[in-house]
């Protein structure tokens, strides 16, 4: 009994074997033929460079947009009123009683570009430094040429656009003229509304938000009055709360009086 019993013990044992063994082999040959599909959703696959780009920088250019967009369309605004303790920018403005403002940024989309433009060139440098480091690392010769930065605010995206051509070379040649960093926000829409409140501002001294309203129904306009004949305008995206906030002041009466 117990020699039956041993065989059988040995036989079980070789068929897990070669049960084991089938598995393995079969297991080498699926991580052979999909390893780059594999890696890549591990994220062990290496970056491409515009990958590298694209993770490294736009945190920093969504901080930078988040940051504006709050104080009137600049980072470091020079000419402000406090409002929920954050430094709102006037955009349109006159220092005296009964007359109308003036527009502080009459180019306020490209000066919004210009803001994003200085303030992440030196991350941009920084990326730049890693991405080039880190091909070197890997035995890549790396020939990277720093050029401009250009943003631009479009419809319902922002694009960073970097014209650095890189070439990769290791074997054969990677070439890349230049690397795009997009942004899925509507900072553009809310520029153009701002710009069309801005102009009644000028020339009528006040804005009727609910006709913005009416017309974009995904849109909250909110005008806070302040006790110096400030507004406060809050635009804000229903959908995404993404949010633009300015201030104005025009056609303000002295103390004590009424319009």
């Amino acid at each position: 009994m117990k020699k039956g019993v041993s065989k059988k013990n040995k036989k079980g044992q070789v068929t897990i074997f070669i049960i084991l063994a089938i598995m393995v082999v079969v297991m080498g040959i699926l991580i052979y033929l999909y390893y780059p599909q594999i890696a890549t959703t591990l994220g062990l696959a290496p970056q491409s460079p515009q990958s590298f780009i694209q993770s490294c920088i736009e945190e920093e250019i969504e901080n930078h947009i988040e940051k504006l967009s709050l104080q009137g369309g600049s980072l470091h605004p020079s000419h402000y009123i406090m409002y929920d303790n954050q430094k709102v920018e006037y955009l349109c403005y006159t220092n005296e009683f009964y007359k109308t403002c003036v527009m502080q940024q009459p180019l306020l989309k490209e000066h919004i570009e210009s803001e994003i433009e200085k303030e992440i060139s030196d991350n941009a440098k920084d990326c730049f430094d890693s991405l080039e480091e880190n091909y070197k690392r890997r035995g890549y010769t790396v020939n990277l040429r720093r050029g401009e930065i250009n943003v631009e605010l479009l419809p319902k995206r922002i694009i960073t656009t970097f014209d650095y051509p890189l070439t990769l070379t290791k074997g054969g040649a990677e070439k890349y003229d230049s690397f795009r960093v997009v942004l899925n926000n509507n900072l553009y829409e809310l520029v153009s509304i701002t710009n069309s409140i801005l102009n009644l501002e000028a020339r009528y001294g006040d804005a009727e938000t609910t006709i913005y309203m009416n017309y974009y129904h995904d849109l909250k306009v909110e005008k806070k009055k302040q006790s110096d004949g400030t507004t406060i305008y809050i635009l804000t995206d229903r959908n995404n709360e993404n949010k633009f906030q300015f201030a104005s002041r025009s056609l303000a009466w002295p103390p004590g009086y009424g319009i």
